[in-house]
């Protein structure tokens, strides 16, 4: 043996202060990735593939949902619901706005993926998609605006997820969803 590991004043490599634990350092790879796309292939393409990811993570979500509630459909106050309760879920602090028939509004005051979102405005499309897919499956539409998010620096996000095409809808920007027919 080495006469470094006989030394009593060693600390053991367990006990060291290392800040890696299994949720940073997933947070971690997934702000890497999404600064490694956003870098070679541009915002918009980063969040392309991001959304795709996002869309199927929400197609599972929403059959999750659906299956544990025992409902075919979601009704609207449900979709709200289940939108705040996936976020806290996994950290996030979202919270219902408001809400109507055309139109449920989301605030929030921290990021599931923590500082990581910082400066990684791709990221918010695992949102916008989630979001989206379990809306537009049940309700048969939803347009997602981020108006705020934490990426780009705002204190908070707010989202808006709009559930009929109208005048409103058409105006803002965002993406839109339609229910899948699979």
């Amino acid at each position: 043996m080495a006469a470094f590991d006989s030394d009593p004043r060693r600390i053991p490599i367990t006990e060291l202060e290392i800040p890696l634990e299994r949720d940073l350092f997933l947070r971690n790879l997934v702000r890497e990735l999404s600064g490694v796309l956003e870098d070679v292939v541009g915002l918009e393409e980063a969040s392309g593939f991001i959304s795709i990811v996002g869309q199927n993570i929400g197609n599972q979500m929403d059959l999750d949902y659906k299956k544990a509630l025992g409902v075919s459909n979601l009704t609207r106050p449900q979709v709200a619901e289940v939108l705040v309760d996936l976020k806290d879920r996994i950290k996030g602090d979202f919270y219902i706005i408001e809400q109507s028939d055309d139109r449920i509004v989301l605030g929030n005051r921290a990021c599931p993926f923590a500082e990581q979102v910082i400066g990684r405005s791709s990221m918010c499309m695992m949102t916008s998609n989630v979001f989206g897919i379990i809306a537009s499956q049940s309700l048969g539409y939803a347009k997602v605006s981020l108006e705020e998010t934490i990426a780009r620096g705002d204190p908070g996000c707010r989202v808006v997820v709009h559930l009929q095409p109208n005048a409103e809808s058409e105006a803002a920007s965002g993406h839109e969803y339609f229910k899948s027919e699979a």
